[in-house]
């Protein structure tokens, strides 16, 4: 079994997420190529069992800029068959906006017909010691979708 996972970000906090999830994925003998979303077409998608995105929330609820294009692919991509999960660093500061991407690439999976394998995730700045924690949950729950 592979996964991807794909982040973008900013403040190296989506890139941290993406490495717990990539080493946790490990852990349970996946295949894991993991990419920057500016160097990645979203048809990469289609070689995956396991899709993950980690996107920042720019300002008052923007998608990363650099990852228009895959988002826009995504959704025209059929993912049938695949399993996604999404997981984010925001800022709470934002109230309504705080990580309003996680929910955006969740829609564009859902249109792209993939599984969701877990709840998003949406981590407050950089992940800490129990987002540690939260993301293995989210991982064992991707692997165990996509064993189903």
């Amino acid at each position: 079994m592979n996964a991807h996972v794909v982040y973008a970000s900013i403040t190296g906090n989506n890139e941290d997420i993406a490495d717990i999830i990539s080493d946790q994925l490990k852990k349970h003998d996946i295949d894991v190529n993991e990419t920057e979303i500016s160097q990645t077409d979203a048809e990469e998608l289609l070689d995956a069992d396991i899709c993950v995105v980690c996107p920042y929330t720019y300002d008052e609820g923007a998608l990363p800029e650099e990852g228009m294009d895959f988002y826009e692919d995504l959704q025209d991509l059929d993912l049938t068959g695949k399993i996604y999960g999404v997981a984010g660093s925001g800022d709470v500061f934002y109230g309504d906006d705080f990580n309003k991407a996680v929910d955006e690439y969740g829609e564009a999976f859902k249109a792209a017909s993939a599984t969701q394998g877990a709840e998003n995730v949406k981590i407050d700045l950089e992940p800490v010691e129990e987002d540690v924690e939260t993301l293995a949950a989210f991982t064992d729950k991707l692997v165990a979708a996509a064993e189903k």
